[in-house]
C-alpha cells in the first residue's frame, strides 16, 4: 500500500512539473495579448529636468511630454493640461482662426463670381448702365409726379385767396394740406435718387477698379473688401430702385 501511495505521489509529481512550463507560458501569452505595451512617457520640467515614467508625468502637465515606444521611437505627443480658463481661451482663438478661413473662402468665391459675371470692361459697362437707368425712369416718374402735384395746387391756392383773412373750408384745406404732404414726399424721393445713382456709381467704380486687377492676373480674394461703401451691393446695384 505504501508503496503504491509513493508511485501516486511521483506521478504527480511527474504530471505538476510537465504541466507547470505549459501553464506559465500559456499565462504569459494571454497576459501580453490583453494587455496593451505600455509605453514611455518623458519630458523636460521647468527646472531642465528630463523625466521618464510609465505613466502621465505630473510635473509635466503645463507642457507637451512624448509618448516613446520600447524601442525609443516616437509613438505620440501628449498636449499639455489645460485649465478651463485655457480651454476657453484655445477655443476662441480656434473660432476666430475658423472665421477668418471661412472669410477668405468666401472672398475667393466673391471675386470668382464678380469675374463670372463681368468677363470684361464692356460687359461692367452694360451692367453699370442698367443700374443706373433703373433709377433714372425713377427720377422721370418723380419729376412727372411733381409737375401734376403743381397743376393740381395752383387751383387750390387760388380759390384759397378767394378765403383771404378768413378761414378756409375743411375740404379745401384738407385738398391743400394734402398736395404739400404729396410734394414732401416727391421731394424726398428725388434727393433719395440722387443719392442712389451717386452710390451705384461708386459702388461699380470700385468694382471696376478691383476687376482690372483681378483680369491682370491678381489671385482672387487676395485684396480684401470691396472698397465702396455697399460693399456685396453689386446685387443691390443692379436690383435696387428708389421708387418716387
Amino acid at each position: 500500500m505504501l508503496g503504491h501511495l509513493l508511485r501516486q505521489s511521483g506521478a504527480r509529481r511527474l504530471v505538476a512539473l510537465v504541466l507547470c512550463p505549459w501553464a506559465l507560458a500559456t499565462a504569459a501569452q494571454a497576459q501580453a495579448t490583453t494587455k496593451p505595451p505600455g509605453g514611455i512617457y518623458t519630458c523636460i520640467d521647468d527646472k531642465g529636468r528630463r523625466l521618464t515614467a510609465d505613466r502621465p508625468i505630473a510635473e509635466c502637465t503645463d507642457r507637451e511630454q512624448q509618448v516613446l515606444n520600447r524601442d525609443g521611437s516616437l509613438r505620440t505627443v501628449l498636449p499639455p493640461t489645460l485649465t478651463a480658463e485655457e480651454r476657453a481661451q484655445r477655443e476662441a482663438r480656434d473660432r476666430s482662426a475658423a472665421e477668418l478661413r471661412a472669410a477668405q473662402v468666401d472672398a475667393v468665391r466673391r471675386d470668382r463670381n464678380l469675374m463670372a459675371r463681368y468677363p470684361n470692361e464692356v460687359a461692367h459697362s452694360r451692367a453699370r448702365e442698367a443700374a443706373l437707368d433703373t433709377v433714372r425712369l425713377a427720377m422721370k416718374a418723380t419729376e412727372i409726379r411733381l409737375r401734376q402735384l403743381a397743376a393740381e395746387a395752383k387751383p387750390l391756392r387760388d380759390e384759397a385767396e378767394f378765403y383771404e383773412g378768413r378761414s378756409l373750408p375743411p375740404a379745401l384745406k384738407s385738398a391743400i394740406d394734402a398736395n404739400e404732404v404729396a410734394v414732401e414726399a416727391q421731394r424726398a424721393a428725388s434727393a433719395n435718387q440722387v443719392a442712389e445713382l451717386d452710390r451705384i456709381n461708386r459702388l461699380y467704380d470700385a468694382e471696376l477698379d478691383r476687376l482690372r486687377r483681378l483680369w491682370a492676373g491678381v489671385v482672387p480674394g487676395s485684396l480684401g473688401p470691396l472698397a465702396a461703401n455697399g460693399a456685396g451691393g453689386d446685387r443691390a446695384a443692379r436690383d435696387t430702385a428708389a421708387k418716387p
